[in-house]
């Protein structure tokens, strides 16, 4: 069994990785295609868990059931808000929401509470990776709507929003799996407008870049939660 499991979300995230490792097998399960891979020292699985909260949900459930991994690890991109963020800066996630859920009937933070979840990265320690920072993120289904600008920076205040980030931190949390979400900013949202809006070559571009940057920086995680688990083993 691999020690970690990376899930990857958006399709074209995915086709990223798969440029860069070239793995030499891509197997099949219901909720989407896998490679296994040695990094080093570290045995890993890469795990197309998909777009959405919903199969992202879904596939992390799957994967922590069927390979058990010492650390559940998601990577990708993000939409960053004007004034919060910055294209190609890497957001090392400390805590998620989701922005898109409504409740009318009762105590709407409450529900907001229940499905949010904080990530440890104490065991990192301060110095990280180049152009890399600790954040909260926002997730929904839905790319950033720009009319959304101060709702998230002001409400929520988050730096940035995705669509996978909230659902597989909360299904690790749940499983009591450590997790550790690495998402870089791809584009900008402002108050008035986005960059990305119709212009789908922009993101694929930067998602090139992105990826092959946190592939580069993983070993770096890797190497600090085999070291904490040899002390504390």
């Amino acid at each position: 069994m691999p020690d970690f499991a990376v899930l990857i979300s958006a399709d074209f995230e995915w086709q990223a990785i798969l440029e860069i490792l070239h793995p030499s097998e891509l197997l099949t399960s219901p909720l989407g295609d896998y490679f296994y891979h040695q990094l080093g020292k570290h045995s890993l699985l890469f795990y197309n868990s998909g777009w959405g909260k919903t199969r992202s949900a879904a596939a992390t459930q799957l994967v922590i059931e069927r390979w058990k991994p010492r650390l559940i690890i998601n990577t990708g991109t993000c939409g960053g808000l004007e004034g919060f963020a910055e294209v190609g800066e890497i957001l090392l996630i400390t805590k998620t929401t989701i922005y898109d859920l409504i409740e009318r009937m009762s105590d709407y933070q409450e529900a907001l509470d229940y499905y949010s979840a904080e990530l440890q990265t104490a065991w990192i320690g301060p110095n990280l990776p180049c152009n890399t920072r600790r954040a909260a993120i926002a997730s929904a289904d839905q790319d950033i709507d720009f009319k959304n600008h101060n709702l998230l920076t002001e409400t929520f205040k988050v730096p940035a929003a995705d669509w996978e980030s909230a659902p597989i931190a909360w299904v690790a949390q749940k499983n009591e799996t450590p997790c550790l979400i690495l998402r870089g900013v791809s584009d900008i949202v402002k108050a008035t407008s986005s960059e990305s809006d119709n212009n789908l070559s922009l993101w694929q571009d930067r998602t090139r870049t992105i990826m092959q940057k946190i592939i580069a920086d993983l070993p770096f995680y890797l190497e600090k939660f085999t070291s904490l688990n040899q002390k504390t083993g």
